[in-house]
């Protein structure tokens, strides 16, 4: 890679705010806040959410299907209008 044109390419560790779930990988993100872990001083990225805690990657999610018969109620009140 040539000198000078590239971003700083390093290690940064992700937090995720929601649950404390952190995980270190490379990145380009700029940042202002730095945490250390192992001995080590990298940068900081918090986060809202990840994998760890977003409801379609944990099983958590809902389907509105399951959500106390809404669609089933609705199917029903217009069902008159079916064709």
């Amino acid at each position: 890679m040539k000198e000078g044109i590239h971003p700083n390419y390093r290690d940064v560790v992700f937090v995720d705010q929601s649950n404390g779930f952190q995980f270190v990988t490379r990145s380009t993100l700029q940042t202002k806040e730095s945490i250390e872990i192992d001995g080590k001083k990298m940068p900081l990225v918090k986060l809202e959410t990840t994998s760890e805690s977003h409801p379609f990657y944990t099983g958590t999610q809902k389907s509105i299907d399951n959500l106390g018969g809404r669609v089933e109620k609705f199917r029903n009140k217009f069902a008159h209008l079916k064709k």
